[in-house]
Formats: structure tokens, sequence, C-alpha cells
């Protein structure tokens, strides 16, 4: 299957997987999709993931995450994944106007020139980018 937006499909299947209740969720590997995935666990949205490289039968290799629940509520720690950039509409945003999610309580990922990072690191460097998605 060709999969014309892999960040969308990607952040879909951590949707389809926290909805299901599943622990572990299976994702094909790219250098981007990885760097989203250690901001993921950097902030604190999932409990810890590893890349399991390629084989023959596999080409691309596979992201393994394991999802964040409340331990009270049961509830899914990511309570937003949303797209914003997409390959038919691309956002752009300056260091300075990368807009804040929730008053700083979710975060922005920006695809810079300075590689994928945090609204937050990306203010802190002042280079603007890509508004990849944002989680909350």
């Amino acid at each position: 299957m060709h999969v014309t937006d892999p960040i969308a499909d990607y952040l879909t299947r951590i949707r389809n997987a926290q909805m299901a209740g599943h622990r572990i969720v299976e994702i094909p590997a790219s250098r981007m999709k990885k760097s989203i995935t250690e901001i993921l666990y950097d902030q604190g949205y999932i409990l810890k993931y590893t890349f399991e490289d390629k084989t023959p039968e596999n080409k691309q290799g596979i992201i393994k995450i394991a999802l964040k629940y409340d331990t009270a509520t049961k509830q899914p720690v990511i309570r937003e994944l949303v797209r914003v950039s997409r390959p038919g509409l691309r956002k752009f945003s300056g260091a300075t106007d990368i807009p804040r999610i929730i008053n700083g309580l979710g975060i922005m990922i920006v695809s810079t020139s300075k590689g994928i990072m945090t609204d937050k690191k990306a203010r802190e460097m002042n280079v603007g980018g890509e508004l990849l998605c944002y989680v909350s």
C-alpha cells in the first residue's frame, strides 16, 4: 500500500490504537517518524519505543510504540493528535509566529532546517519551519 501522507498515517495509527485500547502500536519507520516518536517520548506522551531495523521482508523497519494511559482513569495520555501541514496544503511559520497549543500545555511539532523539534525549542533557537502536527 502506498501512503501519500506518511505523517498523517502515523498519527492515525496512534489514534486508532488508543481508541481500541491497545498497549503497543507498530508503524513503518522513517527518519521523520523516528524524530516525532522521540519528541513524543521526551515530552512524556508515550511510555517507550523501539526501532526495529530493516529486514529483507520488511524494507522500512518498524517503530514499536508503547502507548501511555492514565493509571486512574485509563484514559490515553494523548488527548489530541492533529496534522497541521498536509501535502496538499503546507503550513509554514516563522519562529515568532509558531502557534501556542493550549497556552503551552500541548506541543506543536515543527520541521525546521535544524531538524524536527517542539515549538518551544524552535522559538528558543529562533528557527521557523513546517508545522507538522500538534499534540495535547
